[in-house]
């Protein structure tokens, strides 16, 4: 089970390696454009990159911020204690409201429909406050099967009927390696835990303080599985 499920993940990594480079350069035009093979030009050094995984709390766009994250110094390291810009609607925040357009990005939609239901229909989310429109997509599957042997994509095949906390953190993870400059998977990338941020991820929606913080999460997963 084990094997198949690192197998899955290289496939799923694989292609978001390309897909999130490609979304990167329609989106954010830099130049030079992050190259779809490589992944050395990404991370801190990429201005674009460095922007989208800089912590939302901090202004990439401040010179010390910047200095201080590629230079790795005390008062900027980069953890899994930390949300990065890349999970915000717009990839924009307000520091004195972190949970304004939290987890609601178009790069978060479209690598989920990539993954969960097939690249094609990541072409349909046309921008921010897009969900990732599950059940509708299982019952274009269902249709397309009764018509005629067709790839069945993966949230019918795990007969997935609503977003997941679980899931979400799965496709931050990817998106964030996507946008790193490592090469190979790994689960500690230098002060960033990859296992620690999924758990972070999943804590957000299960690990609540009280009810209005779970009506909040609540809503949230409804708009990702409309």
């Amino acid at each position: 089970l084990k094997k198949g499920a690192d197998a899955a993940r290289g496939d799923d990594t694989s292609s978001l390696k390309e897909l999130v480079a490609a979304w990167v350069n329609q989106e954010f035009r830099p130049s030079p454009l992050i190259k779809p093979d490589d992944k050395h030009s990404r991370g801190f050094a990429s201005d674009v990159c460095g922007k989208l995984l800089c912590p939302a709390e901090w202004d990439w766009d401040e010179n010390r911020v910047r200095a201080g994250i590629r230079d790795r110094t005390t008062d900027y390291i980069v953890s899994e204690n930390s949300w990065p810009l890349f999970m915000y609607e717009k990839y924009k925040v307000d520091r004195d409201k972190l949970e304004e357009g939290f987890l609601k990005s178009k790069l978060l939609v479209l690598a989920f429909k990539a993954i969960f239901t097939s690249p094609s229909s990541a072409k349909e989310a046309d921008g921010d406050g897009d969900g990732a429109d599950i059940l509708e997509n299982n019952r274009r599957a269902q249709r397309k099967s009764e018509q005629a042997k067709v790839k069945t994509c993966v949230a019918s095949i795990i007969s997935m009927k609503k977003v997941t906390p679980r899931a979400i953190a799965y496709i931050v993870c990817q998106v964030r390696f996507a946008l790193s400059c490592v090469s190979s998977w790994r689960t500690v990338d230098g002060d960033f835990d990859y296992e620690l941020f999924w758990n972070n991820v999943v804590d957000y929606f299960e690990v609540v303080p009280g009810p209005v913080t779970k009506r909040r999460v609540d809503k949230l997963l409804e708009w990702w599985t409309r």
